[in-house]
């Protein structure tokens, strides 16, 4: 934040004020600090609700804060963790798959609880989900 402070940018201090106003809020809703896996649920919503709010702009055609959004977006990545490439993720997937037993669409949720344990914080919950349902036949 003193980065984008000193150097003038009032577009990526805006974003990181505005995060910082709801990790505080998280702790004072949870009334205890904040570990790691409380900050990264906090920023992975914010990537989540930005991208969809870009489709919702394109779709409406307003480019202007769509783009907005997605200079949001990289921000936040900054400080998630890397996310992982969907040949790791179908390779997770995949091992989850074997060892429930998984065949059909009708076993997703006992192949996506896991998967969302293992994955969290490292692939989309979109993406872990589609890659369950080309797995299982879907």
């Amino acid at each position: 934040m003193k980065n984008a402070l000193k150097s003038g940018d009032k577009a990526r201090l805006g974003v990181l004020r505005m995060t910082l106003a709801q990790l505080k809020d998280e702790r004072i809703r949870l009334q205890r600090e904040l570990e790691d896996d409380d900050v990264i649920r906090i920023l992975a919503k914010g990537v989540k609700s930005r991208r969809d709010s870009v489709e919702s702009y394109r779709s409406g055609g307003r480019e202007d804060l769509a783009e907005k959004e997605t200079f949001e977006i990289s921000v936040l990545e900054k400080y998630l963790p890397e996310q992982m490439s969907e040949d790791d993720i179908r390779a997770v997937v995949a091992e989850i798959v074997t060892q429930t037993g998984a065949a059909s669409l009708k076993d997703m949720g006992r192949v996506m609880g896991p998967a969302m344990a293992r994955l969290k914080g490292k692939a989309d919950g979109k993406l872990v989900q589609n890659i369950v349902r080309s797995l299982l036949g879907g």
